[in-house]
């Protein structure tokens, strides 16, 4: 256990997965700081855990599943980390992975939570790259 506690970036990844596989946006909300900052990949910004957790009532009711993979994590600190990942959301098993996320993760109370999140529409060169075992 770290000094900080046992929660990690992983764990905080892996309930937002889980909170979106299960459909439940008052979870997936739960996630993100009260203030977070939310960059829908259509490019709409969402403001605070409220309005997050209420637009994604209905994506969430859709049944799909979350895939991510981190590329890459910076520690800025002990308790300020930015996360690069690749992600898809589907109801395929292998569904691809379409969208680039950069997360801005903070800990705060020995848990971590995303303050800042934008997501981005892969270009089709990089949806290549990102699901070489799938037919796209």
């Amino acid at each position: 256990m770290s000094a900080h506690g046992s929660d990690t970036i992983e764990d905080c990844l892996e309930r937002i997965r889980a909170a979106w596989d299960a459909g439940d946006a008052a979870a997936f909300a739960a996630e993100f700081t009260e203030d977070a900052t939310y960059v829908i990949y259509l490019g709409a910004p969402l403001v605070g855990r409220p309005e997050i957790e209420r637009m994604h009532v209905d994506p969430l009711g859709r049944g799909t599943r979350m895939r991510i993979q981190v590329l890459s994590t910076k520690l800025l600190t002990d308790d300020v980390a930015v996360v690069l990942t690749v992600g898809g959301v589907g109801k395929d098993a292998m569904t691809p992975y379409d969208k680039v996320q950069t997360l801005t993760l903070v800990r705060r109370c020995n848990r971590w939570r995303c303050t800042a999140f934008q997501n981005t529409e892969m270009s089709s060169i990089a949806k290549r790259l990102y699901n070489p075992d799938i037919e796209l």
